[in-house]
């Protein structure tokens, strides 16, 4: 005799209006300090102004990307999609951290080359550029702080504002270096500083999105500490095929085999499963599909 229970209960936390909001908010400011930087940079031939530019670039990209996948996680399930289109953060937290990888290597390979000869910039004006970009990176970071532990795009966005306003603070220590000491060397020398901020800031992302993506138990969540827990329950023999994934960047789901000690205990079935639903539940586990199994089962059968 098996007991079947799927639960579909879904986490009550980020508020998407507020999200969207943050997200559009953070598009517009950094797509306008994007241009103004790519428009200094060549103007005053400064390899940190369009090196910060072109991390400011893809963090557009990452923030345009995130809300394109919040939008399509609200989207309700069909026939083909069954779980509706939750998994598309995780793909967007993916593409947003490769894609900062990849312009993290176009920055040392730029800034490389500039070393053999360092350009002629003016200092004051890159410190200048610079300065704004603290105050905007700073304002749109804040934007996220409140959601950040909810979601690893949240965090990925919070993370990479942050970083960038660290990052616009160094071009400013920069640009007056140059203008006070003549050393145009500081320029590449900066501007490797900040592709190293820049690829140490992102590999956790990229490490637990691809992970992610392929299904791993997600970060924070212990199945050997899940399972101890449930075989604490009276009526719980034994626990197998134990399932862990991410659905989205905030949803996991589980799936279990549970043997119960007794077959009079599957009459208990209703209590047993509540009282597993709510171990998963503190584990921020609220997708669960469970089968209990009784002792006199032939578990040799497929699907046992």
């Amino acid at each position: 005799m098996k007991g079947h229970d799927h639960n579909h209960q879904h986490p009550g936390g980020n508020n998407l209006s507020s999200i969207n909001k943050a997200f559009i908010a953070g598009i517009c400011l950094n797509l306008l300090y994007t241009l103004l930087e790519f428009g200094a940079g060549f103007y005053y031939n400064s390899l940190v102004l369009l090196s910060d530019a072109g991390h400011n670039l893809s963090d557009v990209a990452s923030l345009l990307l995130s809300l394109i996948a919040f939008k399509l996680s609200a989207v309700a399930s069909t026939k083909r999609f069954t779980f509706g289109f939750k998994r598309s953060t995780i793909l967007a937290s993916f593409i947003n951290a490769v894609l900062l990888l990849v312009v993290t290597g176009g920055i040392i390979k730029e800034a490389v080359e500039r070393f053999s000869a360092p350009p002629v910039t003016q200092g004051l004006s890159i410190s200048a550029v610079a300065f704004a970009g603290i105050f905007i990176n700073a304002i749109t970071a804040m934007l996220f702080f409140r959601d950040k532990d909810r979601d690893i795009n949240i965090k990925g966005a919070y993370l990479h504002l942050a970083v960038d306003a660290l990052v616009s603070f160094g071009a400013v220590l920069s640009g007056l270096l140059i203008h006070y000491t003549g050393w145009h060397v500081v320029d590449p020398v900066v501007s490797l500083a900040i592709a190293v901020v820049i690829m140490f800031s992102t590999w956790e992302l990229f490490k637990e999105s691809l992970f992610l993506s392929t299904d791993a138990v997600p970060k924070g969540i212990d199945t050997d500490r899940i399972k101890d827990s449930i075989l604490k329950i009276d009526e719980v023999k034994e626990v197998h095929h134990l399932h862990v994934w991410a659905m989205s960047t905030t949803e996991n789901a589980l799936t279990m085999h549970v043997m119960l000690k007794d077959k009079d205990d599957i009459l208990k079935s209703e209590n047993i499963k509540k009282n597993i639903k709510d171990i998963l539940f503190h584990s921020n586990i609220r997708h669960v599909t469970l089968e209990l199994e009784t002792p006199d089962e032939d578990c040799e059968q497929p699907g046992c």
